[in-house]
């Protein structure tokens, strides 16, 4: 889970003009599974869950945190916070 700041961001399609592209990209450039999981009435807040599969733990942390350093790249929102759970 990521929590995500949205500053500047004024009405819930500007919000979505911004998720919405930085979810189809993370998903085609990691192969993972990505949704906005709360906070989706919000306006300036968002929380978007991540899931990889794999046999080798590694791999998972290596791909998970290739996609933090992606989603802190992004200017237009700032990370707040972020969970990682292994199942």
């Amino acid at each position: 889970m990521v929590d995500l700041n949205l500053p500047g961001v004024n009405s819930l399609k500007e919000k979505r003009r911004i998720l919405k592209p930085l979810i189809s990209r993370l998903q085609s450039r990691f192969n993972v599974s990505i949704a906005e999981v709360n906070f989706n009435d919000s306006l300036r807040r968002a929380q978007i869950g991540c899931a990889v599969v794999s046999n080798d733990r590694i791999f998972v942390d290596q791909v998970l945190a290739k996609i933090v350093r992606a989603i802190e790249a992004i200017p237009e929102v700032i990370m707040m916070d972020y969970r990682v759970e292994l199942l």
